[in-house]
């Protein structure tokens, strides 16, 4: 039987550094208006958009260890507010409601992971309407 060598290949992670290091310069050369965006200030703020959502699809994969598994499986992350308040996905108010009683201790059990990926997280905000169990069935 003849092995087969993966060794010339990309993955996620070398794409993303290719992203995130090369600069976009553009075609043609024009005269900036006052009014037009600059090609490098674009690049910057898609740079950092991206930057943004992996550190906060980092920090969602640690949910169940901040909430335990029994609520685990009943939550999820499901988007940051802009004032540093992550949004979570109850599957029912009850739950919603054990997990605002726990939330100082959730806080605290996230704050390892958060300070890890240099972002901010000051409050949780527990949302029932937000679960989707199609969501759930493809983690």
């Amino acid at each position: 039987m003849k092995k087969i060598l993966y060794s010339n290949f990309e993955g996620i992670n070398d794409i993303l550094g290719d992203m995130l290091n090369t600069d976009s310069k553009p075609t043609k050369k024009y005269k900036k208006k006052s009014n037009d965006l600059d090609f490098q200030d674009l690049n910057n703020t898609t740079k950092n958009l991206i930057k943004k959502a992996i550190n906060r699809k980092t920090l969602y994969k640690f949910w169940n260890k901040a909430v335990g598994e029994k609520f685990g499986k009943m939550s999820f992350p499901y988007g940051m507010a802009p004032n540093y308040t992550m949004i979570i996905a109850c599957k029912n108010a009850i739950v919603a409601q054990e997990l605002i009683l726990k939330k100082l201790d959730i806080l605290e059990n996230l704050q390892p992971y958060v300070k890890s990926l240099n972002m901010t997280v000051k409050d949780l905000k527990f949302d029932p309407k937000k679960w989707d169990n199609e969501y759930i069935l493809e983690k």
